[in-house]
């Protein structure tokens, strides 16, 4: 229990506020799916592995039209998914072996859940935290610890994977890179492009595959508090994947095996709504496949289809389902096509959280600044996201912010203990930062969370005792934004 009377100001939960949900325009486009037998029929069924056509046909589209890319986006490239969470667990189960595969180096600060589902695939004790500066994840860094971990695979004889049988589709990697290059949560950083080339090489040379949550790309805005304007229409970088589609001829460059060293994961639960549970992945067209045989449906008489057969195949535990969330993707389908999805973004979402990020910023300048926060990369041009994330000045440290903010603001917010790499022996790297969130509260008492927050460090600067609770730290069912 808390100590105070106070309504509850949750600043950590990752939801998009339910005012920006777009049910009308989903309403619309369902029944625009649902009353069309050429398009319920296959939405109502299996689905083909790399998923709905027509989806990924829209979907490469609009990225062209967002990326504006060198060469144009095909379908090819692109894979129908359950989003970004689940899909980073289908690529783990496809291009990893947990013995091979040496190990998964993270951007430290990291979205925390991902780790567990790296360690779901095996990789316990295998995850590596990279830190990151303000152009992004540190490189020297990186290539150092990567170096070190092939010596030592080496030493131990680990040449080729032992777990995973060769397949004509997929590849092992001997890496896995993991980041949230753009909007980053927690951070809010951007990477730079000169790192994001940089972590190319590095991928190239060490065979690591990079993967990239790409999720918050479109929500963006300019960065000036006098900007008239509140949405833009291109993206501010080129993917990671985009690089390596072109750098030194791309995937298929000589001596490379066309899967490529990159791949973006997508997702409509940021832009469309969290419960549609659909995304998408963009790679090479090997690597698009590859993925897609996760998904694998053999469309004959089960009485017919024989182990040789399934054997051959190499489907794995999900040959019988095809790709996931086939009659959703029909509807999404139909919001790309006729142009809802990108008027819902630039209209509704763009400007809404612009509008919220400027407000809790505002109040992050007046009330906590002058306490000594400080904040990263304040020198950008175009910001997004869902996350605000800063330094608390010393000696106060984030844990007991927040259990204090808990107690005697009732206000939650995420400390940067959450958001290190599980094993992670650099933690006390975090105990200073803070993210506070934007998108899930009222706007109105986002300002009101922050000048609760400034009540609480200035009472703690100033040697006071707070109200005392029986549990530390924040409560489990609040470590909140996907719970």
């Amino acid at each position: 229990m808390n100590g105070t009377s106070k309504a509850l100001i949750n600043l950590l939960r990752g939801w998009p506020n339910p005012a920006l949900l777009p049910a009308a325009r989903i309403k619309a486009a369902s029944d625009t799916a649902l009353s069309d037998p050429d398009v319920y029929t296959p939405g109502l069924l299996y689905a083909p592995e790399p998923g709905y056509e027509p989806l990924r046909q829209s979907i490469a589209a609009w990225l062209n039209s967002f990326y504006t890319p060198r060469d144009a986006i095909l379908s090819e490239r692109i894979c129908v998914t359950g989003g970004a969470s689940q899909n980073l667990a289908c690529i783990l189960q496809v291009f990893t072996d947990p013995i091979y595969t040496r190990n998964v180096w993270i951007v430290s600060p990291t979205y925390f859940l991902a780790c567990r589902i790296f360690e779901d695939s095996g990789f316990h004790g295998q995850l590596r935290s990279v830190p990151e500066d303000n152009e992004g994840i540190d490189i020297q860094s990186l290539k150092e610890g990567l170096r070190k971990s092939e010596e030592d695979a080496a030493s131990r004889g680990n040449v080729k994977p032992t777990l995973k049988p060769p397949r004509p589709w997929s590849k092992i990697y001997r890496h896995i890179i993991y980041a949230v290059p753009t909007f980053s949560n927690p951070s809010s950083k951007t990477m730079s492009f000169e790192r994001r080339r940089q972590v190319v090489q590095v991928a190239r040379e060490y065979d690591a595959l990079v993967i990239t949550d790409d999720v918050y790309d479109q929500l963006q805005w300019p960065a000036s508090p006098a900007s008239t304007q509140s949405s833009l229409d291109h993206a501010i970088l080129p993917r990671i994947v985009d690089i390596d589609r072109y750098q030194d001829g791309g995937a298929e460059r000589s001596g490379a095996d066309g899967f490529g060293n990159a791949v973006s994961n997508g997702s409509f639960s940021k832009i469309v709504a969290p419960g549609c549970r659909t995304g998408w992945l963009e790679g090479s067209a090997k690597f698009a496949h590859g993925l897609s045989q996760v998904y694998l449906f053999h469309p004959v008489c089960e009485l017919c289809w024989t182990r040789s057969d399934a054997d051959a195949e190499n489907s794995g535990s999900s040959a019988s389902g095809g790709a996931p969330s086939q009659l959703v993707a029909t509807f999404i389908n139909n919001l790309i096509e006729n142009g809802d999805l990108q008027h819902h973004i630039k209209h509704t979402l763009q400007p809404s959280y612009a509008r919220r990020y400027r407000s809790m910023i505002s109040a992050i300048t007046t009330h906590l600044l002058p306490l000594g926060v400080t904040l990263p990369q304040s020198n950008r041009d175009v910001l997004g996201g869902y996350f605000i994330w800063f330094s608390l000045p010393e000696p106060l440290r984030a844990d007991d912010v927040a259990e204090r903010a808990k107690d005697d603001e009732n206000t939650i917010i995420a400390q940067g203990s959450l958001f290190g790499v599980y094993g992670d022996v650099r933690q006390g790297d975090l105990e200073r930062e803070v993210r506070v969130c934007f998108s899930w509260e009222e706007e109105a008492r986002l300002v009101e969370g922050i000048e609760r927050l400034a009540r609480v460090i200035r009472s703690m600067q100033a040697g006071e005792t707070g109200t005392a609770r029986a549990n530390a730290g924040v409560p489990p069912d609040e470590v909140g934004e996907f719970q």
